[in-house]
C-alpha cells in the first residue's frame, strides 16, 4: 500500500491567512519546515477509505522510523486474514485519530495471537473486576476476594497499566499499607485518650456540661476506631493479587507476574499451648493468655463437658472435643450422613459465615469430605440427643422447620455459626475454667488423639487435613504428662556411668536406712522389756 514522507510548511499569509506551503520564501532551510508522513490502511468493510498520517517530526530519519513502524504493524496480519486485517487497521486508524504512540509490534502480535483488544490499556481496577465477575467459588471466599480488591489493591494500583505491573509498584503499596497501620494505631491512641477523659468529667454543672459537650464534638470530629491491617491479611492481599494475576497470565494478558517476587513480613502463626497449672495461676493473676491458641488438659475438657451437662446444645460440644469437627461443619452435619449404627458420620457440608448471614455450603477442602469414626459413648450422647429433637420437633407441631440437620434451634431451623461461638464463649465464662475459643475445642481433639498415640495419618484423616504435616504444625500441643513420658523413655536409652552410680548410691542408702529402723526397732523393745522388768 501507498506510504510517504513529505516536508511541510506551515507558514501562512498574512493578509488570507491560507498557508504558503511551496511559496514560502524559508521553505529551503534546512530547519524551517517539518516532516510528516501517510500510509494508506486497508479499506473498511464498507469499502471506505482510510489512513493513518502524522507530523511534526523535526528530521526525515524520525518521519522514516515511524513510517516504517506503522508497515510493521500493518504486516502483522496476513492476507488470508482478513479479521486481523480489519483489527490492525482499525487500530491504526484510532492511534492516528487520537494521537497516540504507536504500539509495540511484539506486543501486538502477541495479543493479535491471544485474541485480545488491541487498542485500549487495560488498568489492574479493570482487569480485577473481570477477575471477580468470572469467580466460580462460595460466597464467603468472592467476599474475602472482594475486601481484598476494594479496600487496597484498587486504591493503591487500581490505576496502573496490567501490563506495566512491576514488583517495585507493590513495595510500594505494602510500605503504604505499613506506613496506614502507624497512622490507624496513633489515631485510635488519641481517640481513647479522649474518651477516656470524657469518662472523668461530671455530668452535673454547667461548666462541665459545656465541657463534656466540648469533648463529645471534638471525638465525633476524629477518625472512628479502626482494624490495622496485620501480617495475616496482608499476606492475604498478595495471594489475592497473585491468583489474579496468574489468570491474567493464563489467558496471556500479561507474561510476568510481580506478585509472585514482591517480598512482605511473613505470618507467624500461633502455637498451640496448653492450660498448664502455672498458666492458669498467671492468668488468674493478670487476666492474659500465653498465646492465642489455648487448649484444655484433659481433666479441665472433662469438667466443661460436666458443667455443660444440661445444655440443649451438649451433644454438638461433646463432638467437637472429641472428634474435632469445625463449627461449621458440626452446625451444617445432617441425619441422614450421621449412621449411629455403625458408630460413623460423614462430613459432607457445612454452615459459612458471611458477614453476618449463613450459607450451607461444601467442606473446606476436598480433604474435608470424609469420614468419622464414633466411640460407644458419643454414639449414646447422640442417639439421646436425637431423642430430644423429636420430642422438640412434636411440641412445635406444624411450626417446626425441618432441615434435617443433626443439631438446630429450638424451632429446628438453622444454628448461626457466630451464635454457636457466643454461647460457647458464655458457657466457659461460665464455668471458671481458663479462656478457649470455640475453635480451640477442635484443637484439643487433636491433642488427645496425639496424646493417646493414635497414628498421625488417622488423626489427620479425622480433622479433615490434606497433608499431615498441617496436623503436626498447627495441632501438636504436647500435653505435660505425655511430655515426662516421653522424656523419661527418651533418657532411659543411653547408658551412663554417672547414672550407675547415682543408683548404686540410692541403694547403699537405703540399705543403710533399713538397717538403722531395724536397730531402732530392736532398741525399742529392749527399752519396753526393762520397764516392764522394774515394774514387776
Amino acid at each position: 500500500m501507498k506510504g510517504s514522507t513529505y516536508r511541510r510548511c506551515s507558514c501562512r499569509d498574512p493578509k488570507s491567512g491560507k498557508e504558503l506551503g511551496s511559496a514560502c520564501p524559508k521553505r529551503n532551510s534546512r530547519n524551517h519546515c517539518t516532516y510528516s508522513i501517510r500510509q494508506e490502511l486497508p479499506p473498511r468493510e464498507d469499502g471506505s477509505r482510510r489512513s493513518f498520517a502524522r507530523g511534526g517530526y523535526t528530521n526525515l530519519k524520525a518521519a522514516q522510523a515511524d513510517l516504517d513502524h506503522v508497515r510493521a504493524l500493518l504486516g502483522l496480519a496476513k492476507v488470508d486474514d482478513p479479521e486481523g486485517v480489519q483489527l490492525v487497521a482499525a487500530m491504526l486508524a484510532e492511534v492516528s485519530g487520537e494521537k497516540l504512540p504507536l504500539p509495540d509490534v511484539e506486543e501486538t502480535r502477541r495479543r493479535l495471537r491471544a485474541g485480545q483488544d488491541l487498542i485500549g490499556s487495560l488498568t489492574v481496577a479493570e482487569w480485577l473486576d473481570r477477575w471477580l465477575a468470572g469467580k466460580r467459588i462460595r460466597k464467603s471466599g468472592i467476599s474475602r476476594y472482594e475486601t481484598d480488591v476494594r479496600v487496597h489493591l484498587k486504591p493503591h494500583i487500581g490505576h496502573r497499566r496490567l501490563d506495566r505491573l512491576r514488583v517495585s509498584h507493590l513495595s510500594d503499596m505494602f510500605t503504604a499499607i505499613t506506613d496506614a497501620n502507624a497512622e490507624i494505631l496513633e489515631q485510635n491512641a488519641q481517640r481513647r485518650a479522649a474518651v477516656e477523659e470524657l469518662a472523668t468529667i461530671p455530668w452535673k454543672g454547667v461548666e462541665h456540661r459545656a465541657r463534656r459537650k466540648a469533648m463529645k464534638a471534638a471525638i465525633d470530629a476524629m477518625p472512628p476506631f479502626r482494624r490495622v491491617t496485620g501480617p495475616a491479611t496482608r499476606q492475604h492481599i498478595k495471594a489475592t493479587l497473585r491468583a489474579s494475576l496468574n489468570d491474567a497470565i493464563g489467558q496471556q494478558i500479561i507474561t510476568f507476574n510481580p506478585a509472585a517476587h514482591v517480598e512482605i513480613d511473613p505470618v507467624r502463626k500461633p502455637k498451640a499451648l496448653v492450660w498448664t497449672d502455672e498458666r492458669v495461676a498467671k492468668w488468674e493473676q493478670t487476666g492474659e493468655k500465653p498465646s492465642p491458641v489455648m487448649v484444655w488438659t484433659p481433666e479441665q475438657t472433662g469438667a466443661f463437658l460436666d458443667f455443660v451437662a444440661e445444655d440443649r446444645l451438649y451433644a454438638m460440644w461433646h463432638l467437637i472435643a472429641f472428634r474435632g469437627l469445625r463449627r461449621g461443619e458440626a452446625c451444617g452435619q445432617p441425619w441422614s450422613e450421621t449412621n449411629l449404627d455403625r458408630h460413623s458420620l460423614t462430613v459432607t457440608g457445612q454452615l459459612v459465615q458471611d458477614g453476618w448471614e449463613v450459607d450451607a455450603s461444601e467442606p473446606k477442602t476436598d480433604s474435608g469430605f470424609r469420614v468419622v469414626a464414633l466411640d460407644d459413648d458419643t454414639v449414646h450422647v447422640l442417639k439421646r440427643h436425637r431423642k430430644q429433637q423429636e420430642a422438640d420437633r412434636l411440641e412445635w407441631g406444624s411450626a417446626w422447620v425441618n432441615t434435617g440437620l443433626v443439631f438446630t434451634q429450638e424451632d429446628g431451623s438453622w444454628l448461626h455459626p457466630g451464635k454457636v461461638t457466643d454461647l460457647f464463649e458464655r458457657l466457659v465464662a461460665a464455668s471458671g475454667l481458663p479462656p478457649i475459643r470455640a475453635h480451640d475445642l477442635r484443637h484439643g481433639a487433636a491433642t488427645l488423639m496425639l496424646a493417646a498415640d493414635i497414628d498421625i495419618k488417622i488423626v489427620s484423616d479425622t480433622l479433615g487435613h490434606s497433608d499431615t504435616r498441617i496436623t503436626r504444625d498447627i495441632y501438636q500441643s504436647v500435653l505435660p504428662h505425655v511430655g515426662k513420658s516421653a522424656a523419661e523413655a527418651t533418657a532411659k536409652l543411653v547408658p551412663l556411668q554417672r547414672k550407675a552410680e547415682q543408683e548404686e548410691q540410692v541403694r547403699k542408702a537405703a540399705k543403710e536406712a533399713k538397717r538403722a529402723a531395724k536397730a531402732k526397732a530392736k532398741g525399742t523393745k529392749k527399752g519396753k522389756a526393762k520397764k516392764a522388768a522394774k515394774k514387776g
